[in-house]
């Protein structure tokens, strides 16, 4: 059976939750003997898929006036032209562009979808974004739906009204693995994590705020944030508002870096108001870091009775919760012991075998 993924957010990405799915379905898929991927990409700077594809022709790293618009249109065309070929049984799309409709005529196709966020939180996107009706159109047209959270199933069902039967629930994985060096970087003695963007849904700014009375009575404890952008000029105002300048710290994220990121911290925060799912969840509780975790969308449903939670809009319920497990070495260690067993519920493996079932009902209901 021949699978074909398309370029969407290969393109978009140069790292991301989404480009990371997709290259480890594509690996682990790969050895299920009755299945044949293929990705059709030209040209990509995801770092995912040049792990895969190491062989590629890569893209000269400086920018230049119309790069992005130009890998958009190479790709979109190699993957237009597949498409047309129709060497394939089914067809997955990385992301919600529509382009591809008019190309299948009569080929079936599974849609992911990670969240409910552009419909839950639109005030946060911009005017001319595309993207809820874009989506609003394929979850219609999809042979099949995989929602990568029971979250998202129900959200997905109330906001489109889509019958439950169309649509499976496949959980992710996580991809961190235990490294024997943290790279050159030196951390702070005591830190709280906070990995991943700081968008605004990420709820980054009251989380500062709340925990700001903990970092200024604690001399040695810092806020460690890894990956995402280094620091905007809000964000270093808000930080000196909060007299927090020197407690807040950014790293880039490196596999070599991330798992001692996480086994080195005395616990790991995720204040996001909504998540499809959270793969930092995984990596905390592979990393043997106690997580204290909003009660936005999917993380008390992945995160079980191994994590914390906290309400995400109230900055007291988020002080206390993370005061609690800060002052209580028995609880952490307790939260570490549930978080080793509850990571191990989740697997590439099992998306990919979980997946394959769902492209074998659909081409058997053809």
């Amino acid at each position: 059976m021949k699978i074909l993924y398309d370029h969407q957010i290969f393109t978009a990405q140069k790292y991301g939750g989404i480009s990371r799915y997709f290259c480890e379905l594509y690996s682990h898929i790969s050895q299920v003997p009755d299945i044949e991927p293929k990705i059709s990409v030209f040209y990509s700077e995801n770092a995912y898929y040049s792990q895969i594809f190491p062989h590629k022709t890569p893209i000269p790293e400086r920018n230049f006036p119309g790069k992005q618009t130009g890998i958009n249109l190479l790709n979109k065309y190699n993957s237009i032209i597949h498409l047309i070929k129709k060497n394939y049984e089914i067809f997955h799309p990385t992301y919600y562009d529509p382009y591809f409709l008019q190309y299948i005529k009569g080929k079936p196709f599974v849609l992911t979808v990670y969240d409910m966020i552009h419909e839950l939180f639109p005030q946060y996107f911009p005017f001319k974004d595309t993207t809820i009706q874009n989506k609003k159109r394929l979850i219609e047209m999809a042979d099949c739906i995989i929602a990568i959270s029971q979250n998202t199933k129900r959200d997905i069902i109330k906001n489109y009204n889509i019958e439950e039967e169309k649509i499976n629930v496949i959980y992710l994985g996580h991809s961190l693995y235990v490294t024997k060096k943290p790279g050159n970087h030196i951390f702070p003695s005591q830190y709280i994590l906070f990995v991943g963007d700081r968008h605004i849904y990420k709820n980054f700014n009251r989380f500062l705020k709340a925990i700001a009375p903990i970092l200024s009575q604690n001399s040695s404890l810092h806020l460690v944030c890894a990956g995402g952008k280094e620091f905007s000029q809000q964000e270093k105002a808000l930080m000196d508002d909060l007299s927090l300048r020197n407690k807040v710290i950014w790293y880039p994220v490196t596999n070599e870096t991330l798992y001692h990121l996480y086994n080195n911290a005395i616990c790991f925060v995720f204040p996001s108001l909504y998540e499809g799912f959270g793969i930092p969840i995984l990596e905390s509780f592979f990393s043997g870091c106690p997580a204290v975790l909003s009660t936005g969308g999917s993380l008390p449903e992945i995160g079980g009775d191994a994590a914390v939670y906290f309400d995400p809009y109230d900055e007291v319920s988020m002080r206390n919760c993370i005061e609690d497990v800060l002052s209580d070495e028995t609880k952490r260690d307790r939260l570490k012991e549930k978080g080793y067993k509850r990571v191990k519920e989740f697997s590439w493996i099992k998306t990919a075998q979980q997946t394959a079932d769902v492209y074998r009902k659909v081409v058997g209901e053809k």
